[in-house]
């Protein structure tokens, strides 16, 4: 990596490679630079990132920005980008306009590519940051091995029919590519904690051994105010930053994920991914303020709805199963204008959970079930209990072109619960009718 002025450069290479999870227990990944997760991106809000990657796979490949406002020419996706091939390079080129943490990851094919390693953290900084003595990126994911740390391929129709109802969720449960990490931190000191959920379909219940931890961040950066909790649900694509300590020379911090019923076929349980270790005390810097940033609301939460959508699960003679948006499968959705506010109702019918991902831009929740949420914050990416009506609010700035959102469990994207749609300047006419589209 170099950095030159306020422009930050990076160079990817997406390939095949042995990559220890564990001692001794050594997976075939893909990913970037070989290792996994791939190269952290850092850079400071209104750098412009360049990142150029060339494609050594077997097969194409392209990388999506999670959460980060880019041009639609540079979302990575089959709507806007032609997929990298074997051999090829691309580069990526876009400023970064907001501070949080973000993340990379493969959108082609991504059940295989993002379940073999392909994925990694952006981190922007800002002046405006909350003065910490240390940070830690955990990125949370978990793979579906054999007992030979091969990736297992279900070959008949029932093991086929749960993981495409449940997503593909594993029994070997990564923090930043490895097996029971252990990390450390000193006593007396606060850290800010940033988690990224990079897993194909895992709920993860955040859990501290019952520790009280602050909540500073979500998807789009700061929320207004520390919330304090003990627990706190990060699904596939959410981020969630927080502030941990001081703790006690000699503590043991597991990272839990506590039991969530999302209404799968797999059992939930709590499971323990990794443990921080607090070592001798060290003086503190750490400065969380009261107030961390103002959010001004885009809407009121009685705000007239301009957009349904609806996700529903059904029977499929051809398929077993079908992830509906819309009653439609990879639905072409109208397009919505520049500068026009969009306020959208977004509907699981379903008796499971889903996490909606928006691509591209930042939206405010402004009710779940007729409820205002928690706290205020700015959102890519939110769950959708089972029978759960969820109210969001956005706007549309100047970045013309074509977007898409979707359920983030990977299986059910790949199913068909993903829609495309476009952002046309507010001059342009237009004439379309909601149809299939079949890019995917």
């Amino acid at each position: 990596m170099k950095k030159q002025s306020n422009i930050v450069e990076y160079q990817f290479e997406a390939s095949q490679f042995e990559w220890e999870i564990a001692e001794g227990k050594t997976i075939q990944a893909w990913g970037f630079n070989k290792q996994v997760p791939g190269p952290i991106i850092k850079a400071r809000k209104g750098d412009t990132l360049v990142v150029r990657l060339k494609n050594s796979l077997s097969e194409s490949t392209m990388i999506h920005w999670h959460g980060i406002r880019v041009p639609a020419s540079m979302d990575g996706t089959g709507e806007v980008q032609k997929p990298v091939a074997p051999g090829e390079e691309f580069e990526y080129r876009f400023q970064v306009e907001d501070a949080g943490s973000f993340w990379y990851h493969s959108h082609h094919n991504e059940t295989v590519q993002m379940e073999r390693g392909m994925y990694g953290a952006i981190v922007v900084e800002d002046e405006l940051d909350p003065v910490v003595d240390e940070e830690k990126i955990f990125m949370i994911d978990d793979m579906k091995l054999t007992a030979n740390f091969e990736f297992t391929k279900p070959s008949w129709a029932l093991p086929r029919l749960i993981e495409k109802h449940d997503g593909r969720q594993g029994d070997t449960l990564l923090i930043n590519g490895k097996v029971d990490s252990l990390l450390h931190m000193h006593a007396r000191q606060m850290e800010r904690w940033r988690f990224i959920n990079a897993s194909s379909a895992r709920y993860f219940k955040l859990y501290l051994g019952g520790r009280e931890f602050k909540i500073i961040g979500s998807d789009g950066g700061l929320i207004e105010q520390p919330v304090v909790v003990r627990e706190a649900l990060i699904t596939p694509g959410e981020r969630l930053d927080i502030m941990v300590g001081p703790f006690k020379e000699g503590e043991i911090i597991p990272i839990d994920s506590l039991s969530y019923s999302r209404s799968t076929f797999l059992r939930p349980k709590k499971e323990t991914f990794a443990s921080v270790k607090v070592l001798e005390a060290k003086p503190s810097v750490a400065n969380i303020p009261p107030f961390l940033r103002v959010i001004e609301p885009l809407a009121p939460q009685e705000a007239a709805i301009n957009r349904k959508v609806k996700f529903s699960v059904g029977p499929s003679l051809k398929n077993g199963m079908n992830f509906l948006i819309n009653n439609g499968l990879h639905v072409l959705d109208e397009p919505v204008k520049v500068g026009e506010l969009q306020v959208w109702e977004i509907d699981n019918v379903s008796l499971m959970d889903h996490p909606f991902h928006l691509h591209g831009f930042f939206f405010q929740v402004l009710e779940i079930n007729g409820k205002a949420p928690a706290y205020k914050a700015w959102k890519d990416t939110i769950n959708l209990t089972p029978r759960t009506k969820v109210k969001i609010a956005w706007m549309p700035d100047n970045r013309p072109g074509k977007w898409m959102y979707h359920c983030h469990i990977l299986e059910h994207h790949a199913a068909g619960m993903m829609a495309s749609f476009e952002v046309i300047d507010a001059a342009t006419p237009y004439v379309t009718s909601r149809s299939s589209c079949h890019s995917h």
